[in-house]
């Protein structure tokens, strides 16, 4: 696109367009953009050496362009929208592999990047705002994709970022309490995840979770709409078998009754799972097809990421909200009769609503948690631990400030068939403190203890070291 809003990408006769936001004013680096090249402005004041338009709205100039000029291409795209609390990056990471390995090429928009079957490069929001957006798509239509498959966050709906598109499917996974710091209530946070549902084509179908609560903001008169669940459903689902290898399931709906065997563990992997099996079959594969695609699945990374030690499994997982964190524990009690330990946090300058909730939720259902740092941000980490304790009726926890010391206590607890599970950060690669951003990765500190562990004598020169 030769028309940009940041300037340090500006060619030589590109347009750049002055964007206010909430912590830069395009307008302050118009100059530079006109250094490296930019050979018109698009502004709401000033006047420029190059051809230099003022309108009233820079960024509503920036949609109406996109839309006028692309629009067209990127509507041949089959897109695919998917939003709720948890489950949005499993359930559209599973259905872009599927497509993929159904031979329908497709791409993947979400908390852990922009994927064409690998991945090209990370992103910094879970849904990109509408320029980057429109990019993305149009480089999935340049390399050859079929099909995109989005993360819609309700930020990103209330913020706009998603406006001009248009859905051929938008799937509902759940609604638990998450971002009220944002939203405030949950009717409000409702009512922003319905607003994709009100972008769908006119060909397009909705497909809602009917076992979900809060369904009913989602199932709208004016939609095509298709339930699935275990309690009920166009799309109804029976568990029939599951160990900490694979699960067992069966679908039944109008077009067939099929059994399923998956490498996925948890039920609520299996809710994740069954929007790529609706919409597979809406797009025309038969049963067998689908249930021969669903048997062998890779995970996102920190989505149930497991380690098998001995006879017992160590688990990270992104569940950050007390409904994740409930369904994660529910699972690994499936699929042990030994002891389970927590390791989580809580982030700060977030939802302090949910801190005790959590912790009441992983004291109540493990046999030991240990409590540790998350991501504070500028929040005291001594208020954010106040927060997760206060009123808390359990004593079998305890805090461990470090987050590797808090992993490392983990790993030291596991004896015979135990489950440690390591919760909340999931994929990410940091721990953000104040303005730092400090590496640390779950999945590969776990690793390292594990090492360690095997290893004591290599262990103990290293640190000495």
């Amino acid at each position: 696109m030769n028309v940009k809003i940041d300037s340090r990408k500006i060619e030589k006769g590109d347009t750049f367009v002055a964007l206010r936001g909430i912590d830069h004013d395009g307008h302050a680096y118009i100059r530079q953009a006109i250094e490296n090249g930019a050979a018109k402005i698009i502004c709401e004041e000033g006047s420029y050496e190059v051809e230099t338009c003022i309108v009233e709205d820079t960024r509503a100039y920036l949609v109406n362009y996109l839309k006028d000029t692309y629009y067209d291409k990127i509507s041949k795209l089959k897109l695919i929208g998917i939003t709720g609390t948890n489950g949005k990056t499993t359930s559209a990471f599973l259905l872009h592999q599927m497509l993929n390995k159904l031979g329908r090429k497709c791409g993947y928009i979400g908390t852990i990047g922009f994927y064409v079957g690998e991945k090209i490069r990370s992103l910094a929001n879970t849904t990109p705002d509408i320029y980057d957006l429109y990019a993305i798509l149009l480089q999935c239509l340049s390399l050859g994709c079929e099909y995109v498959v989005m993360e819609v966050s309700s930020q990103g709906l209330a913020n706009h970022r998603v406006e001009t598109l248009q859905f051929d499917y938008a799937v509902f996974t759940n609604l638990t309490q998450d971002h009220l710091d944002f939203h405030k209530t949950m009717e409000r946070y409702a009512l922003a995840k319905q607003e994709l549902f009100r972008m769908l084509k006119p060909s397009g179908k909705a497909i809602i979770n009917y076992d979900d609560s809060y369904k009913h903001y989602f199932l709208l008169e004016e939609n095509e709409n298709v339930t699935f669940g275990f309690t009920g459903g166009d799309f109804n689902v029976a568990l029939d078998a599951a160990d900490k290898e694979h699960t067992e399931f069966s679908v039944q709906c109008p077009a067939f009754t099929q059994n399923f065997s998956t490498n996925l563990i948890g039920t609520y992997n299996i809710y994740n799972l069954m929007a790529s099996v609706v919409i597979l079959t809406l797009e025309q594969f038969d049963s067998a097809t689908i249930a021969q695609a669903a048997a062998a699945l890779t995970l996102p990374k920190g989505r149930t990421e497991c380690i098998h030690t001995g006879n017992n499994l160590i688990m990270v997982d992104y569940a950050h909200t007390p409904d994740a964190m409930s369904k994660v524990l529910t699972a690994a009690r499936a699929l042990t009769s030994g002891s389970i330990y927590v390791v989580f946090g809580c982030t700060g300058e977030r939802d302090r609503d949910k801190r005790a909730k959590m912790s009441a939720i992983a004291c109540k259902h493990a046999d030991y948690v240990i409590m540790t740092h998350d991501d504070p941000h500028y929040e005291d980490q001594a208020q954010i631990y106040h927060d997760m304790t206060s009123g808390l009726s359990y004593d079998n926890y305890e805090i461990v400030h470090d987050r590797k010391d808090a992993i490392r206590k983990g790993i030291s607890l596991l004896d015979t068939d135990d489950i440690l599970l390591i919760l909340g950060k999931g994929h990410e690669e940091f721990i953000v403190c104040r303005d730092k951003r400090i590496p640390f990765n779950d999945m590969n500190v776990a690793r390292q203890c594990l090492s360690e562990r095997r290893t004591p004598t290599a262990a103990r020169i290293c640190q000495s070291a």
